[in-house]
């Protein structure tokens, strides 16, 4: 039998407590529980959500299920603000300026406060970098603030170096320390600093821990099967967009927007950036698998994106020119999802001989999707398969260096469409005429003067 979510959020909790902090109460553990639980479901959380939580709590030791829970309880862009139990005191934590989050001046004796901000290299004054350590940094302050009446100040520190290992650094610092080298540093001047009592076999034992909780972070980028790692992608694409939110309306450049965004992303993404090593752990031949499932997921799911991306810049050529941005579902159809009975673009697109230059796992993703044991599932895309089969990995690489130049306004979409292959551009216009009744006539007329 497997416990709710907010009753696994009990259990850790109860879990944790009773190796550090025995007395706590089921009914104050209750309450912190549901707290957390609130707010990890709140508005549109996907992946950062309740499962990935609860997923970096398991098999770790007490301190490392602490972290679990509270490393993204704040996720500040994608909630629209703090979240709602713990507004009053990030508040006096960081003020909100036209610039960002600014760290507010604190007392000398709120040593709470100086060790996230030590242990994270913030000062009085200073702004909040978004993809530097803001969200961790402020969830590293909820976590002390919520267990600070039941730890040390010993096993505080040690939880909030554990949050702070999960910020996304993809590079050494300017030193030339890895981001565990230049932690561990810090956690070692707090400690003195603030006379917390660490001695040199815990901060060993922490070194390892928060290699650990690190890569269990980003453990996704070694998983073997790519469909899995798009998947979670995915999750990130759809939560890090407010207008795909709304399914059926979000638009055609709302599309293509969110699918560039996370393309450039993983196509900067230095595949040995992504997992950390401390002393020889995890070993050198387990860091290069991971190195290597990392490398070989980011290729095959930037390879997926820009077959998306060049199948949706069709699109978008075809609505600018027709009567400008439209909902995604006005020239494509509704999913099956929301209208099992809508025509949809892949209705009346014929089965093209596969080009001679196709990865046989990207075309079965793209043709079929793939079904998760999670229960997840990444859904197909027919229009892309069908681009991807005409003119194979070279071809769509052509077109999206094409589309790049029209989305930034240096060739007119009309002149994007004239580069691209006739066949394939007629039957996709002659589909989308078929669905988009209002463009019908203009699509028509569009395909004429091509």
């Amino acid at each position: 039998m497997t416990s709710s979510i907010i009753n696994r959020f009990v259990e850790y909790f109860s879990a944790a407590f009773s190796s550090l902090s025995p007395t706590v109460a089921v009914s104050e553990i209750e309450q912190l529980a549901m707290k957390v639980h609130f707010t990890m479901e709140f508005g549109q959380r996907i992946y950062h959500a309740s499962p990935h939580a609860l997923e970096m709590c398991r098999d770790m030791n007490p301190h490392q299920v602490l972290a679990g829970i509270f490393h993204d309880i704040v996720y500040y862009q994608l909630d629209g603000g703090f979240p709602a139990h713990f507004d009053t005191v990030l508040r006096q934590v960081v003020q909100v300026g036209t610039d960002g989050l600014c760290v507010n001046r604190f007392e000398a004796e709120n040593y709470r406060v100086r060790m996230c901000a030590r242990l994270f290299g913030f000062g009085a004054g200073d702004t909040l970098p978004v993809y530097g350590g803001m969200n961790e940094f402020l969830s590293a302050v909820v976590a002390v603030h919520c267990l600070s009446p039941y730890l040390k100040p010993a096993d505080l520190l040690i939880v909030v170096a554990l949050i702070a290992a999960t910020i996304p650094c993809w590079s050494n610092d300017q030193q030339g320390f890895s981001t565990i080298e230049a932690l561990l540093s810090r956690v070692h001047d707090v400690n003195q600093e603030l006379l917390i009592g660490l001695d040199d076999t815990a901060i060993d034992a922490l070194a390892h821990d928060v290699v650990v909780f690190a890569n269990r972070d980003v453990d996704g980028f070694a998983v073997d099967d790519p469909g899995v790692f798009l998947y979670g992608t995915w999750m990130l694409i759809e939560e890090s967009n407010a207008p795909l939110a709304f399914v059926g309306v979000y638009s055609v450049q709302d599309f293509r927007k969110a699918l560039q965004r996370m393309e450039g992303f993983l196509a900067s993404l230095s595949a040995d950036r992504v997992f950390h090593s401390y002393r020889n752990k995890p070993e050198a031949n387990e860091m290069a698998r991971l190195n290597t499932r990392a490398k070989a997921n980011l290729e095959f799911a930037v390879r997926y994106l820009n077959a998306k991306l060049a199948s949706i810049a069709i699109i978008e050529a075809l609505a600018l020119e027709t009567g400008g941005d439209a909902p995604v579902s006005m020239l494509l159809g509704d999913l099956k999802t929301v209208n099992p009975l809508s025509d949809r673009i892949e209705n009346f697109l014929p089965m093209p001989p596969a080009h001679e230059e196709i990865d046989s796992l990207l075309l079965d993703v793209l043709q079929e999707g793939r079904r998760l044991n999670s229960g997840g599932q990444l859904a197909a895309s027919p229009l892309s398969a069908y681009l991807y089969l005409c003119v194979g990995l070279d071809g769509v690489m052509t077109m999206v260096q094409n589309a790049k130049l029209m989305f930034a306004g240096q060739i007119k979409p009309a002149d994007f469409l004239r580069c691209l292959p006739r066949d394939p551009l007629e039957t996709i216009i002659e589909g989308c005429s078929r669905i988009a009744i209002s463009r019908a006539a203009a699509l028509h007329t569009l395909r004429m003067t091509l």
